[in-house]
């Protein structure tokens, strides 16, 4: 199985190496994992693609390419240039650092990456490492993820439709903010929403005068609904939600029908 591996948090985060040992295990071969990450920092860009200017691609070493773009920007690469030969079956984002759960999801580049696997029709995967007292003071805090991916990856591949018709199914999964001895296990998880928590913006005054925003994050620790995503991450659980790329709501559709009916 070949395996094209990519993140928001640039090619030498330590969550990609954890991810690179994660994917070995899976291929059963070095040789068949290949790295497609941005050169630099990418995080909250979401889906977003460097459409109107060029992209710099620059060869790192034997099968890893750093890429001066988003996520989403990587796996076009990878899938056109880099690999057009020998496509991914399997592209694996992340370890992201951080959660990717409930309303993170809708800014994370590392699900940019898995959605773009999706729409180009391959097998695509988002992972993304909680962060909380428990673990971030660990010498590896993506424990958990590196002891649970590979069987969280299998699990999916295992589950995965293999005919799929419209927008494909690509996956979140979200390891717990906890050690992997604490992990409690992997459960199927609805995307949920930390109630009263959003992201915003703080001014700051720089040293000339001028004035610049920063955008913050809300409470991590907020738990979602009860079997929901960061819900079940809180309580040690690694969450696993299908998603699709169709933001519709059929039921608001429906209703919308009705009325201009």
């Amino acid at each position: 199985m070949r395996i094209l591996i990519t993140n928001d948090d640039g090619i030498n985060a330590p969550g990609l190496a954890t991810l690179q040992k994660i994917a070995e295990q899976i291929a059963g071969d070095p040789d068949l994992v290949t790295t497609v990450a941005p050169a630099f920092e990418q995080s909250g860009v979401a889906h977003c693609i460097s459409y109107s200017h060029p992209t710099l691609i620059s060869e790192m070493g034997p099968r890893r390419f750093a890429i001066e773009g988003s996520p989403a920007d990587c796996v076009l690469a990878a899938v056109h240039v880099v690999m057009k030969d020998t496509p991914p079956d399997l592209i694996l984002s992340g370890v992201n650092r951080g959660n990717n759960s409930a309303e993170n999801a809708m800014y994370s580049g590392t699900l940019g990456a898995a959605i773009e696997g999706a729409l180009q029709g391959i097998p695509s995967i988002a992972m993304s490492q909680f962060f909380g007292p428990d673990n971030k003071d660990l010498n590896d805090p993506f424990e958990s993820a590196l002891t649970f991916g590979a069987e969280a990856v299998a699990k999916i591949l295992a589950q995965d439709p293999k005919e799929q018709d419209g927008y494909r199914l690509f996956y979140n999964v979200n390891f717990p903010p906890c050690s992997a001895a604490q992990t409690k296990g992997l459960r199927a998880a609805e995307q949920g929403i930390r109630p009263n928590t959003r992201f915003s913006a703080i001014e700051q005054a720089s040293p000339t005068g001028r004035t610049f925003l920063w955008a913050k994050g809300g409470n991590q620790q907020q738990a979602t609904a009860p079997g929901s995503d960061a819900a079940l991450n809180l309580d040690g659980y690694v969450s696993i939600t299908p998603m699709r790329a169709n933001l519709t709501d059929y039921s608001a559709l429906s209703d919308l029908k009705d009325a201009l009916s």
